[in-house]
């Protein structure tokens, strides 16, 4: 009826404006088209809707490029279709190989089976066009690494030129359960499903239309899903970024394809330094150091409660111990807490933070560094037993040798009396993948790596969407609230409360502290926030009471800790705050002062860092009481040097790169069989070719259909 009425409005519009003769069919006709072109612009999003169902709650697989080869999966440029078929064994697999009429599938594969043996037979078949993953519940038993067996393997320190007996893992494989399978290049879209609801829709549909029926081959219309994950970049982090680099110089809209890894470093000094000047020569610093970055199969699927979330939230326990003592500023030797980003991508962060300090474009040295002391996997241990690692290489040489052996009697003698045991790995055995490989292949420091394993890891689920807080068996009584939970301090905070302690009080007898160390005590309430917050739930009270306001919106909350390629990741922004929250001062500023504290004379802006941050809620009110913080905490680039010196297929330093993409999105709709699409095809070609030979008839017989005028009448 609207289009009719429409028709007979422009028909009017149209007499009125004819001369002589006018023909009142194709405007009307014309009417009617805009009409159901009207309609279709307002209904198309719900036709979509009936058509297919969204699958909202999921986590792609995508490319990754180094300097030789390409990781990762894609799909198609318009995207991978096919018949879903549900895989919860192996033998479910011979369907989709071999017996099924209905290729190529979608396979719907239990976490369970997500492994590298079924993952190579699928690679290997043109009759897989793409997979969803449902994560096993409970976590594989088995352990499940995507990880490769030899971390970082030949960006370390371990070469055939120093200790070649120890490279490639040839004398400690450190992570027997990796599969290797992140660094695998499938050429179809692999998602993870993360919403266990949308996999029981997926399995619904499936049941009802796919599943055979008494033996018979099931019929049209059938469950399909159609995954897009198109990615720009191709073969190599070298052919990429020439290619982008050739379009940045040529085009007006250049096109990127790929983006380095990259981020931020967060690191403090114990006392203040000038972070644009250089410290003394002569002044010693110790670092202490750990990353803050994970990584899995599946793009920002990243917990990293053990591979990261332990040893950084231990580290900044450690920290906050050390601020607490008074005489901190007459202590010998300095000490800065260093938190590393990408250290998962052949240690982009360690490896830039030594290239700047050889380049002197960073505050110290490395002729400045006294020792190195490294938390890397602490919450996995077995009778409380902490492993110290050191490099048999350097401790050759007799003055490295002393230091390094004054450096574990220390560790060992502050654990006196906790319930954390420190134990030397052995002088045979050689360091595990740390940052401080880094260092030490630009110079012989001594140091040591803290770790819960002499040898391979506990963790069993390194680099996988497994390394979860129940990985390292955190646990909360039901019923608690959300604030409940995040005051809850659990037996695992405890635990790496102890740790913090035994570091906090080696750290200070190795800068030269002479007073009693049994005051230097890590806050097990502070580590329980933290492993809240990191790995729980960011959104909550503290974190939103300790970041600046306008930073609010990096709350999310389920936490991830990928290094990605917008900088910086939440991670980077929250380690900065909670470590500026912890070791630093509330000051009496006003937010003018503090946004701007080169105006007051007494800030010493090259010595501290100001932040004015949202404070917690009014107890009366919803507004919140900000406040200014001072503090030593400062953020430097995590960028490779390999892209600073445009050396993309470097073999010294990370090439990691991103590939970009348009659109990531999954759905499933019912699909018709070929011989209906292609009927349904012809059909409308059919009518279409109808409707142009009778609009040419229409036209070309005008004159026999149209209603002769008076010249002379005047339309009004």
């Amino acid at each position: 009826m609207a289009a009719a009425v429409v028709g007979r409005v422009w028909g009017s519009r149209g007499m009125e404006a004819a001369a002589g003769s006018c023909w009142v069919l194709l405007p009307a006709w014309w009417g009617l088209l805009l009409a159901v072109l009207a309609v279709g612009c307002c209904q198309g999003n719900s036709v979509e809707r009936k058509i297919y169902i969204p699958l909202n709650k999921t986590a792609p697989c995508v490319r990754l490029l180094n300097a030789t080869h390409q990781i990762g999966c894609q799909s198609s440029i318009s995207g991978d279709t096919g018949v879903i078929h549900v895989v919860e064994k192996e033998e479910d697999l011979n369907w989709v190989l071999v017996d099924g009429p209905h290729p190529p599938y979608m396979i719907l594969l239990d976490g369970n089976l997500f492994n590298r043996r079924v993952m190579l037979q699928l690679k290997g078949t043109s009759r897989v066009s793409g997979l969803a993953v449902a994560i096993a519940k409970p976590n594989p038993p088995q352990g499940f690494s995507p990880g490769l067996k030899c971390p970082n393997d030949g960006f370390g320190v371990y070469s055939k030129d120093y200790g070649p007996q120890f490279a490639h893992c040839n004398k400690t494989v450190w992570n027997p359960v990796g599969s290797g399978l992140s660094y695998e290049d499938f050429d179809f879209p692999i998602f993870l499903l993360e919403d266990a609801n949308e996999t029981q829709v997926i399995k619904q549909c499936y049941q009802d239309h796919n599943v055979p029926r008494d033996g018979s081959v099931p019929e049209y219309p059938l469950c399909a899903m159609q995954l897009f994950s198109h990615m720009h970049a191709v073969t190599s982090t070298v052919t990429c970024m020439r290619r982008s680099s050739l379009q940045s110089t040529f085009s007006i809209n250049p096109e990127v394809v790929c983006d380095p890894l990259l981020d931020y470093n967060v690191w403090s000094t114990l006392q203040p330094i000038n972070s644009s000047g250089k410290v003394d020569p002569e002044k010693e610093v110790i670092i202490v150091a750990t990353r803050i970055d994970s990584h899995s199969f599946f793009w920002n699927i990243a917990p990293g409660a053990e591979s990261a979330v332990s040893s950084f939230v231990t580290h900044l326990a450690a920290a906050e111990a050390l601020h607490k003592m008074s005489d901190i500023h007459l202590l010998q030797r300095n000490i800065m807490f260093t938190f590393f980003q990408g250290e998962t991508f052949d240690y982009i962060g360690s490896s830039r933070m030594v290239y700047d300090m050889e380049k002197d474009k960073f505050p110290l040295r490395l002729d400045n560094i006294h020792s190195f002391v490294e938390l890397n996997q602490v919450a996995l241990r077995n009778d409380s037993i902490l492993w110290m690692h050191t490099d048999p290489i350097s401790r050759m040489n007799k003055s490295v040798e002393v230091q390094v052996r004054n450096l574990l009697d220390i560790l060992s003698n502050s654990s006196v009396g906790a319930n954390v045991t420190l134990q030397e790995a052995g002088y045979s055995q050689p360091l595990p993948p740390s940052s401080f490989q880094r260092f030490l292949r630009a110079r012989h420091i001594p140091g040591v790596v803290l770790t819960d394993h002499r040898t391979a890891f506990q963790n069993r689920y390194y680099q996988s969407m497994y390394d979860t807080p129940e990985n390292i068996q955190m646990q909360y009584p039901e019923g608690l609230s959300p604030e409940e939970t995040l005051e809850y301090v659990t037996d695992t905070a405890k635990s790496l409360a102890e740790v913090a302690t035994v570091v906090a009080r080696a750290l200070y007898r190795l800068a030269g502290g002479a007073n009693n160390t049994s005051a230097i005590q890590a806050d097990p309430k502070t580590v329980t926030r933290m492993l809240y917050g990191f790995l729980i739930k960011m959104n909550n009270s503290w974190f939103q009471s300790i970041i600046k306001p306008d930073i609010k919106g990096i709350l999310g909350d389920v936490p991830q800790h990928y290094v990605a390629v917008s900088s910086p990741v939440n991670t980077t922004y929250l380690v900065q705050y909670v470590l500026a929250n912890l070791t630093g001062t509330v000051v009496n500023l006003t937010k003018e002062e503090c946004l701007n504290p080169k105006k007051t004379p007494s800030s010493e802006k090259e010595m501290y860092e100001y932040a004015w941050v949202q404070g917690s809620l009014d107890p009366n009110s919803t507004s919140r009481v900000p406040y200014c913080v001072r503090s030593t905490v400062h953020l430097s680039k995590a960028l490779s040097p390999a892209f600073e010196l445009r050396q993309w297929g470097s073999t010294e330093y990370s090439t990691w790169t991103e590939s970009r993409w348009k659109e990531i999105r999954a759905r499933i709709f019912l699909v018709a069989s070929r011989e209906l699409e292609i009927i349904t095809l012809v059909v409308g070609i059919a009518i279409l070719i109808f409707s142009l030979l009778a609009t040419y008839f229409i036209n070309a017989k005008a004159d026999a259909f149209s209603i002769p005028q008076d010249p002379g009448a005047v339309a009004y």
